[in-house]
């Protein structure tokens, strides 16, 4: 596709071409590299595409690179007053000796002594974990119309760029054969990067949490059509997904114990709750496995009037100040929350997200019935 807008609609774009290939062909390849030219129903030519694979290294390692240039060779028409909008392309080297690009920075306008912004590169994507790696760093003077104009560039490898002093480069035009300025390394930091297999191995606990939509958008629990409605022989959209997600998170847990709330429904004492324990013990919401918590769900179902309105916030807030007092490592939390409607709260909704983002807490959303739950976009 040719990109016409930034959306990610291919409608909003102009097809070039396509083509079908298989993973043995790519990976069959001489070097690893095969070339197929694009088909599409327009006559005429449509180009070419190259394929790659190279097997990954299993490096867990990234860098922070924030690098500089100072007298950059002036691009612009207007002479001695003239600047550059330089920036910098990043390429790694293949296996057969060719140059594919993993990063670009920003352009900075009208300057020769750019300091492009802070960026983050996992070390397989730049070198595959080899810190001798050739890696070609390429400093355009950038041009509206596309046809950027080389300044110079340089081969380097990650060795030298994350020395421990200040790694300097003279930037060659290859055809001029003259220097074109300097790009340096203000700082690198190699880091590594845990997995989440790496953090259960390392003994850190899952805590699973469920939240029910009691509302009474669902439908009376009595009637077949309601999303509540209890059928012996088949479980219900909410049992579903509470079995669906819990049998895959049960198995990281390691008690087995977990907490499940409803919200939306107005309790035996005449009070509406929106965080309310399925066991009515707010004290110890706990239930033992997942066919715990779907006994909590039905027995709560014959206990409460489904009311409303929608509220998230609540039980956000509920299980984010359980994940705050775990910053070590140790906790993680993941809320399932289970609704048909659109939220009601969705000012203090987003509010509560925003507060629970730095905290080791995962909030999934499933939607069930036929509502319309295209504002749930906006909490994503």
């Amino acid at each position: 596709y040719d990109v016409d807008s930034p959306g990610r609609n291919l409608q909003n774009h102009d097809f070039i071409g396509w083509v079908e290939v298989t993973l043995g062909e790519i990976v069959g390849a001489v070097g690893g590299c095969v070339v197929k030219k694009l088909k599409s129903n327009m006559q005429g030519e449509n180009g070419d595409i190259l394929l790659r694979a190279e097997e990954l290294g299993s490096s867990k390692e990234f860098g922070v690179f924030h690098f500089k240039a100072s007298h950059l060779d002036q691009k612009n028409w207007w002479g001695l007053f003239g600047k550059s909008d330089p920036f910098l392309t990043f390429y790694r080297a293949n296996e057969d000796n060719s140059y594919t690009v993993v990063h670009r920075t920003e352009v900075i306008k009208n300057t020769l002594n750019p300091d492009w912004k802070t960026f983050n590169l996992p070390v397989r994507n730049l070198c595959n974990g080899d810190y001798e790696r050739s890696i070609k760093v390429e400093c355009h003077d950038w041009e509206a119309s596309g046809s950027h104009e080389l300044i110079g560039s340089f081969i380097t490898n990650l060795r030298e760029i994350s020395s421990s002093n200040q790694a300097t480069f003279e930037l060659i035009h290859p055809k001029k054969k003259k220097k074109a300025g300097q790009v340096y390394v203000a700082s690198c930091h190699i880091e590594e990067q845990s997995s989440f297999i790496d953090f259960i191995r390392g003994g850190m606990q899952m805590n699973f949490t469920v939240a029910i939509d009691f509302t009474a958008s669902n439908g009376n629990p009595q009637s077949p059509t309601s999303l509540h409605y209890y059928n012996p022989y088949q479980l219900n959209q909410y049992a579903a997904a509470i079995s669906a997600v819990g049998e895959v998170i049960q198995n990281y847990d390691s008690d087995k114990m977990f907490p499940a709330l409803g919200f939306g429904a107005r309790m035996p004492d005449g009070s509406v709750s929106h965080e309310f324990a399925l066991n009515f013990q707010p004290h110890n919401p706990f239930c033992s496995g997942i066919d715990g918590v779907l006994a909590a769900y039905y027995h709560s179902l014959n206990s409460v009037q489904l009311y409303g309105p929608t509220n998230f916030a609540p039980v956000i807030n509920h299980v984010a100040r359980f994940a705050a007092g775990s910053r070590d490592g140790s906790e993680y939390f993941v809320l399932l929350i289970i609704t048909d409607g659109i939220i009601t709260d969705m000012p203090q909704t987003k509010e509560a997200i925003v507060h629970a983002s730095t905290l080791p807490l995962s909030i999934i959303i499933v939607g069930v019935g036929d509502a319309d739950f295209t504002g749930r976009k906006s909490v994503s």
